[in-house]
């Protein structure tokens, strides 16, 4: 693959994952590629099977049903964790020592991680000036807010310069603030890692994500940049407006007896026209333009939204 000319490497690979719980089967099939030097959003509903993916890309959780993980290149396997050296993670809940400041928390996480000392404290001072916590050298954890324990999580994830950040639901309990703070943040990230993020949350992933996926059914339904899944599904609706009231409620009434097929919504000052036949509907609508003598003052095409498509997948 390639972007703006720069090949692009697969940090992660799944290929037909699958497995189950008991008799209710959570993934089943699920194929995804995450390239190198992306913000990678995975979507889906909550217990679609996002976390149930990122276990098993940990090492921590073996696929009932098989399946192929490779991270840079190395195959994942159920309790070997050497893959792991390539990974940094970040739970939805982390979990801290309250009564630490956060460099100590850092030196700590160096110590279990075999890093050199004074590493970790370059490493800490430029990370934590990364997230945003350059100046809470003299406060303990348990006085952080959700948010700022968020951007500690992602300080301690990259600090052994890992090639992958796993994120999951970063975003679900923080409050708009904390949200901001936070895709913020991986925003700042990605000129060090490849950021993947699991969400449901619709307008973060339009915020900071080049390129998403949606898990649903078990199964990868869509993959690709944004553009390239806007550009999958035609427009279906056209977006009319008029200057005056009286072209706006003739141009309604023609509509409803000349295409009874069409759905109208009307929101404020702007008609919004729904097809079944997509660009043929567009062509209909140019042509009664044409027999009512009516130049609108505003037509274009509804762009597919990330929202309308999720909310056609799920049904």
């Amino acid at each position: 693959m390639t972007q703006k000319g720069v090949i692009l490497l697969g940090i992660l690979t799944i290929d037909d994952l699958t497995h189950s719980f008991g008799k209710k089967k959570v993934l089943q099939g699920l194929s995804l590629d995450v390239p190198e030097r992306s913000v990678f959003g995975f979507l889906g509903q909550n217990g679609a099977g996002k976390t149930t993916t990122m276990k098993a890309v940990l090492g921590l959780l073996k696929p009932s049903g098989g399946g192929a993980i490779s991270v840079c290149g190395e195959a994942v396997r159920y309790g070997e964790v050497t893959a792991n050296r390539h990974i940094g993670y970040l739970p939805d809940v982390p979990e801290f020592y309250g009564y630490m400041r956060p460099q100590e928390y850092m030196a700590l996480c160096g110590a279990v991680s075999g890093m050199d000392a004074n590493r970790v404290k370059s490493r800490t001072e430029e990370l934590l000036a990364l997230v945003g916590l350059a100046g809470t050298t003299n406060e303990r954890i348990r006085g952080f807010s959700r948010g700022m324990r968020q951007r500690l999580g992602i300080a301690q994830a990259l600090l052994n310069e890992p090639r992958l950040l796993i994120c999951d639901e970063p975003t679900s309990a923080l409050d708009p603030a904390g949200r901001k703070e936070m895709l913020d943040t991986m925003l700042a990230v990605r000129s060090q890692t490849t950021v993947l993020f699991s969400t449901h949350i619709l307008a973060d992933v339009e915020r900071v994500c080049d390129r998403v996926a949606m898990l649903h059914g078990g199964k990868t339904v869509f993959s690709g940049t944004l553009n390239e899944i806007r550009s999958r599904r035609a427009a279906d609706g056209y977006s009319v407006a008029f200057t005056n009231d009286g072209e706006r409620d003739y141009f309604l009434n023609a509509v409803a007896t000349q295409l009874p097929d069409v759905r109208v919504t009307v929101d404020g000052g702007a008609i919004v026209l729904n097809f079944t036949d997509g660009r043929a509907g567009g062509a209909r609508l140019i042509a009664l333009f044409a027999r009512l003598n009516l130049v609108p003052s505003l037509f274009e095409e509804c762009v597919p939204t990330l929202e309308t498509m999720f909310m056609e997948v799920i049904g």
